[in-house]
This record gives C-alpha cells, structure tokens and sequence, in this order.
C-alpha cells in the first residue's frame, strides 16, 4: 500500500533578523497581500490559495523556503519515505512528541513538514 502525499497549504520563509522587517513591509505595503492575523504574533499573508508565514530566524544568515505536504497516514508516509532513501531532520525545528508528521529535506535541501492535516 502507497500513501497519498500531496501539497499543503502553507509555505514558511525563516529570514534572517537583518532582513526581517524589510521581509514583512515587502509583502505588506509593497505587494499589499491580505495579512492573515488569526495566528498573532504569526505573520502571514494570503497567497492565492496559500499560506504565506514569514518566521525570523536569527540564526540564518540568508532566507529559506519551507513547504508543507499533507498525507492522511503518516506512518505509512513514513515507511514509504525511508524506502525511498529520504532522510527525517526533525532536529530543524522541535515538533510535539505526538505529532503526527516530521521534517524531512530534498535533496536539494528545502525543508518539507509532512503531516497528516489534523496534526496541529
């Protein structure tokens, strides 16, 4: 049995301090995307059907894209990715421990958040 994997809804951009508040008035004034403030202190924006969050992280010294992808089973996801030789980084950011989903990176290091929809 294969697990269904497909895209979530949101796309995280963890920006460096130097760069964060220029990140946020981009998207803010320059772009003028709806702001999403459900999530406060989350920043995040509406793009199109998607979630834009924009997370500081001090530790960066440049910006990184972080996608989401949804699957209904998360330990059969699991056991499908380790087959295909795809490794878990969940030491990239602390998750519950039991969280239904983990971190996982392509091979050209974007880091993905696979869960189940119902995780959080």
């Amino acid at each position: 049995m294969k697990a269904e994997i497909k895209g979530g809804i949101d796309i995280a951009v963890k920006v460096p301090t130097h760069q964060y508040q220029q990140t946020i008035d981009f998207y803010r004034h320059g772009m003028g995307l709806p702001e999403i403030t459900e999530k406060s202190p989350a920043i995040g924006f509406e793009l199109g059907p998607n979630r834009l969050w924009i997370d500081e992280a001090p530790a960066l010294s440049q910006a990184e894209v972080w996608l989401e992808l949804f699957t209904d089973d998360f330990g059969l996801a699991e056991k499908q990715i380790q087959a295909a030789g795809i490794v878990r980084c969940d030491a990239v950011e602390p998750l519950p421990a039991d969280f239904k989903g983990g971190w996982i990176m392509s091979p050209c290091n974007i880091v993905h958040m696979l869960r189940e929809p119902k995780a959080w």
